[in-house]
């Protein structure tokens, strides 16, 4: 298993990353919004702690910025229907704080913000996991900076962050536009999504 991936930060998307290590080898790996925000710049030195993903027709690294994060993409992963995509998904939209306190609470109406995430599946969650998030305990706050730009270059990302989510482009771009947030591509995600499941 690959728990830790540390090297040089070569490219950089709202949904993945590609490592360098020091050895040489690239890496491609998922991310969510979370570790997003707090990359730094392209050639820099960059820490995730990961988790594989083995299926028949591929091997897929998924990163984050701290083990409580990815401890909760895992328990994600152990409910009924949910994959990586989904849980990637819902820890994008949601926070990891987040998620679980929804499912200390069974709070469907938190879970069902994801997209994907509809009553049933939400309820299916919250029935696998409910009594499962105990052994949870809150993060320690990452260091890391939002990346920000220019609310062209934003919006562009945030486009592309909730197509990676599971929208349409169509849908996306007229969250996007609609929700009205400059500079912050982050800040305009969150504000799409409360657009969409508004």
């Amino acid at each position: 298993m690959i728990a830790l991936l540390t090297g040089r930060l070569v490219s950089r998307s709202v949904s993945m990353v590609e490592i360098e290590t020091p050895g040489g080898t690239g890496y491609e790996v998922h991310i969510p919004l979370s570790a997003f925000e707090a990359l730094p710049k392209e050639g820099e030195t960059l820490t995730l702690h990961t988790h594989l993903t083995v299926r028949e027709d591929a091997w897929e690294l998924y990163g984050f910025v701290s083990r409580f994060e990815r401890s909760v993409f895992r328990r994600l992963l152990s409910a009924k229907g949910v994959g990586p995509a989904l849980a990637l998904g819902i820890l994008s939209t949601l926070g990891a704080e987040t998620v679980v306190e929804a499912l200390r609470s069974r709070d469907l109406d938190t879970l069902v913000r994801a997209p994907r995430v509809g009553r049933k599946k939400a309820e299916q969650i919250v029935l696998d996991l409910a009594e499962k998030v105990d052994d949870l305990s809150a993060p320690i706050a990452a260091g890391g900076t939002a990346r920000r730009g220019t609310r062209g270059g934003a919006n562009s990302d945030a486009v592309r962050a909730l197509v990676a989510l599971g929208y349409g482009e169509a849908e996306a771009q007229g969250a996007v536009r609609d929700a009205g947030v400059a500079g912050d591509v982050a800040a305009t995600v969150r504000a799409a999504l409360a657009v969409l499941n508004g």
